[in-house]
């Protein structure tokens, strides 16, 4: 089935999923992670009730209890899942996709991310089977944790009322929280729930979708803006001057809270996309970094493993020790908003936070459509390593291939005809040499 993805389940409600097929899900799920209850949490698409119900009535039909944390954003499930000590755990979105479209984030024990080698391929296969209704059947216990949850972020709340904050809810689930964290001070745009998205998708790496916030700094003469995804796992920000910034050089302004002031021990982790500017500045300020696959199936499971102090990735995900090691866009928003606070006291801009630390060119990521995904890869590899010496080499996730002055990252898409490509250099015009050849490269397999 298409809707069963490398980290979750997600398609177009109707289309590359039925109610049937959830109810499937839901009625093997207590099988495939041996557990008698189930924490479900799900946000505001309209899909989202009916999704609930048939995932619930599976869960229930299969003699498993249902906790049912009414409408969340995604890291409060992660949150709870390891807080409350469940072994299982799904939260009913598609994050930042489309209004049409739905889906399944499952965790287990400590908020583990079930992905496609971990779990979701085998209930693939096991929902073809005929469910045979369990006796007794189990219960819908309501679970509100909304208090709990706030009391806990609350830890992360510092003055900043010397900020001019912008602040874009997308219609999404940050609504259900951002008032009570942020208070009234911020200038709210989008901040009711919809499920239609009236006003922009809510994806914020798409252009498009910016835009609002950006005139509304500029507009307000804010010092930053904020913006939320759908499900409120991710956030990007704007600066003063309503530049969109790269959320993977947020996890450098990351590293002034946790290593700076909190002198918070460990490895920092990003993902192969990640500017290289993040790691020379994560490593002036005395923390090594660790390099790992995209995606939080991979991420949060890598930052447990080496027990990591923080982490992000290019798409806006921040992964946190003190939040199960899972990612939390409103930690991730009120330290970055903490530490621009305190460099506005010593007369430093967020424009010129950011340029002390993007000292490199970036492309940004392209897609190139091309069904030979794995030759272009190939050609790619080839042609620069044989122009000159390689210093560092990756191979998960297509290849990060670095050299001295420049370095370059191709990885096939999980799921389209698309070879993304990512290159940074030193200069620009160096950039622009390696993008020119490398464009070249790939047009043979267009």
């Amino acid at each position: 089935m298409s809707a069963f993805k490398a980290y979750d389940f997600r398609g177009v409600f109707g289309k590359d999923f039925t109610l049937d097929d959830i109810y499937r899900i839901g009625f093997f799920l207590p099988e495939l992670l041996k557990v008698n209850k189930v924490l479900v949490g799900r946000d505001m698409r309209t899909s989202s009730p009916a999704i609930f119900e048939a995932l619930t009535r599976g869960i229930t039909d299969a003699g498993a209890d249902v906790y049912d944390m009414g409408l969340t954003t995604t890291p409060m499930v992660y949150y709870f899942t390891a807080r409350h000590g469940f072994d299982a755990s799904v939260m009913i979105t598609a994050s930042h996709n489309p209004k049409e479209h739905n889906g399944l984030k499952v965790s287990t024990t400590n908020a583990l991310p079930v992905g496609y080698d971990t779990g979701l391929g085998k209930l693939e296969q096991m929902i073809q089977q005929i469910p045979q209704v369990k006796q007794p059947k189990g219960k819908i216990i309501p679970h509100p944790v909304k208090d709990e949850y706030l009391e806990f972020q609350r830890q992360y709340a510092y003055d900043i009322s010397n900020l001019k904050i912008a602040m874009d809810c997308s219609n999404g689930m940050a609504t259900i929280l951002v008032k009570e964290i942020f208070g009234q001070s911020p200038v709210y745009l989008y901040d009711e729930l919809d499920g239609t998205f009236p006003h922009h998708e809510a994806n914020p790496l798409e252009p498009q979708n910016v835009k609002d916030i950006q005139e509304l700094v500029l507009k307000e003469k804010a010092d930053i803006g904020v913006i939320f995804d759908g499900d409120a796992d991710r956030v990007m920000f704007v600066d003063e001057k309503g530049t969109f910034i790269p959320p993977d050089l947020m996890i450098a302004v990351l590293g002034h809270y946790f290593i700076q002031e909190k002198n918070v021990q460990g490895k920092v982790i990003q993902d192969i996309r990640t500017s290289k500017s993040v790691t020379e500045y994560i490593e002036k300020l005395g923390r090594e970094v660790e390099i790992w696959r995209v995606g939080r199936a991979y991420a949060a499971l890598k930052l447990r493993e080496i027990d990591g102090a923080f982490g992000g990735e290019f798409a806006g995900h921040y992964y946190f020790r003190d939040f199960y090691y899972s990612d939390s866009a409103m930690i991730a928003a009120q330290v970055i908003l903490h530490i621009v606070s305190e460099m506005k006291k010593v007369g430093v801009s967020v424009s010129q936070l950011i340029s002390q630390i993007a000292t490199y060119a970036n492309s940004g990521e392209i897609n190139f459509k091309i069904e030979k995904k794995k030759e272009a890869m190939e050609a790619m590899k080839e042609h620069f390593m044989a122009q000159e010496k390689c210093i560092r080499y990756m191979d998960f996730d297509g290849y990060r291939i670095e050299f001295q002055q420049w370095w370059f990252n191709v990885r096939p898409s999980n799921t389209e005809p698309y070879l993304r490509l990512l290159m940074e250099a030193q200069t620009r015009e160096l950039l622009d040499s390696k993008l020119n050849e490398a464009r070249r490269i790939l047009e043979k397999f267009m």
